[in-house]
């Protein structure tokens, strides 16, 4: 493509080809940054994207999805990425899968064979069988642009699919000749969806149950992240305990004294909740390794509100469901009384039990928790990878104060975690990012490396290096059984970052951890950070996935 306007008017009407029309929704979907790879069946697309945006080439289209769904999280708005057909769109459909599983606003666009030949099966190179049914199962939306007339009508659905409450990845494919061909510019405002409200009735018990309640609690999830300001006065008025799952952190700051946050299933989460007369959840799936495989006791009187339906009631009973945006909900409970002084103390107390009990079990790996929030601003998006940093200390104990901060693979697949660090930290370069990894996730997509480099955004890549996957690890010694499949070879990280032009630090040990990481934050630019855990040490504790294993310890699920 030429230098000329693209987006030429003529006859009071914009034209260009299916890349400018690209720009033009993202334009108004607030997305400045796109990540993916070049193709031969996306070339207008990525063309028009660097001319008039910002092209973020990435290594592995997995990782497109992985970055546009961190660039989404710390926005709060839409991500967007860029794939080519077939077994590109297919490499992707794992980070779909995750974009699904955390409700995260992503428009992945992918290419297709000319129009003509859609659905032909003749073997069209980039050609895959069904390539629609399989983005329709692993996105929330998909949809092929079938003509230019409609192809911003569908760009558009997409958009307002991507970011409906709760939102998801909505796909689109695009055959590659409808992509050069010439189509109408116009330009539309996008649109606000409106809050759902609570329906009279199902509200009118809700409260009825809620005002009855003298021990409480509050449970959040994920769907409180735009509700943290009427959460917050919530728990403080009301003076109830504050529990979260983990996508629920950050919308009431963790220094808050009743927020205990992540620790509901611990002995000491599980005694409040059994001690417990009601309680109140916010938006949240009660995933299996966040409630011990559904054994988690809940009160004998549950209150749940969530935006799906869907949701009420299908994990623990609710007496009372209520279905409705969160924040709607919250600002009808103004009424409620303060409970207890007693139960409210308890709150307090059970906070510093829970994190006084894991840093006890953590031993000097908590120094390292303590150097990061130390040394990272409050609103510095942490993310991380599955990794035993990550779901010992970092999914727990490192404090978060805002929802957009806390990053992680809620699918809890493993080696998304740098992508999602990369899309995050271009998202808003004015303070830096963490990527907190182990060697195993890091080696799944360690490619990206270059594309940090290439980039150089404001990322201090912390590396866990136990020559290995250490949760599996521990889980088989955990078990009694010998270790297998566990052991990896993992680089030379001194001369990988001198090979790609990245400075390189590594922590040896507790008494180093705070300089080391100032030093990182202070460069302003990408650097690698080892944590060589042969030398720093292991754990008291050594963590152990919360998952049940059929067989083991008398469970036979």
């Amino acid at each position: 493509m030429s230098e000329r306007n693209t987006m030429s008017a003529g006859n009071d009407k914009q034209v260009g080809n299916g890349g400018d029309l690209l720009v033009q929704v993202l334009r108004e979907a607030g997305v400045d940054t796109v990540f993916g790879i070049v193709s031969v069946h996306n070339q207008p697309l990525v063309q028009a994207v660097s001319k008039h945006l910002r092209f973020v080439p990435v290594r592995h289209e997995a990782t497109a999805v992985s970055a546009a769904d961190g660039y989404a999280r710390a926005t709060g708005g839409l991500g967007c990425a860029l794939t080519s057909t077939g077994t590109g769109a297919g490499n992707a459909a794992g980070s779909l899968i995750e974009s699904l599983s955390a409700g995260t606003s992503v428009l992945h666009v992918t290419g297709n064979v000319e129009s003509r030949y859609l659905g032909s099966g003749r073997g069209f190179i980039h050609e895959t069988k069904d390539q629609l049914g399989m983005l329709t199962a692993t996105s929330k939306h998909a949809a092929t642009i079938l003509d230019t007339d409609s192809a911003g009508k569908t760009l558009r659905e997409a958009v307002a699919q991507a970011l409906a409450t709760p939102g998801g990845p909505a796909s689109i494919e695009w055959p590659i000749d409808l992509q050069y061909a010439e189509h109408e510019i116009d330009v539309v405002e996008a649109a606000q969806e409106s809050p759902r409200t609570p329906d009279a009735d199902e509200l009118a018990a809700a409260l009825s149950l809620l005002a009855a309640a003298e021990r409480p609690v509050i449970w959040a999830g994920g769907g409180v992240a735009r509700a943290g300001a009427q959460l917050t006065e919530l728990v403080e008025r009301w003076g109830v305990p504050l529990l979260t799952s983990n996508s629920g952190r950050g919308a009431v700051p963790e220094d808050h004294p009743l927020c205990i946050g992540n620790y509901g299933n611990t002995p000491a989460g599980r005694e409040l909740l059994r001690d417990a007369d009601l309680l109140l959840s916010l938006g949240t799936h009660f995933r299996s390794n966040e409630t011990g495989d559904y054994s988690m006791p809940v009160p004998a009187v549950h209150v749940q509100v969530d935006i799906d339906a869907a949701a009420l009631g299908r994990v623990y009973p609710a007496q009372a469901g209520v279905t409705a945006d969160i924040a709607t909900f919250l600002r009808q409970l103004s009424g409620l009384a303060p409970v207890d002084a007693a139960w409210t103390e308890r709150a307090r107390a059970t906070r510093e039990l829970v994190r006084s009990k894991q840093r006890a079990g953590l031993g000097d790996h908590a120094v390292l928790c303590d150097s990061v929030r130390a040394t990272f601003p409050q609103d510095s998006v942490i993310a991380r990878d599955v990794t035993i940093a990550s779901s010992s200390w970092g999914n727990r104990l490192l404090p978060m104060f805002d929802p957009k901060s806390n990053v992680f693979p809620r699918g809890g697949g493993i080696g998304q975690g740098l992508g999602m660090a990369i899309g995050s930290a271009l998202a808003d370069e004015t303070r830096p990012t963490l990527a907190l990894v182990g060697d195993g996730g890091l080696a799944v997509h360690f490619g990206e490396i270059l594309t940090m480099a290439q980039e150089k955004p404001w990322l201090v890549l912390l590396v866990f290096n136990d020559g290995g996957y250490g949760v599996l690890r521990n889980m088989q010694k955990g078990g009694g059984e010998d270790t297998y499949a566990v052991d990896l070879v993992t680089p030379d990280f001194p001369l990988l970052a001198q090979s790609i032009g990245v400075p390189y630090l590594r922590i040896g040990g507790a008494d180093e951890a705070h300089d080391v990481l100032a030093d990182a934050v202070s460069r302003q630019a990408p650097v690698i950070v080892e944590v060589d855990l042969a030398a720093y040490g292991e754990m008291p504790a050594p963590f152990t996935p919360p998952v049940a294993v059929p067989g083991q310890n008398g469970n036979k699920k």
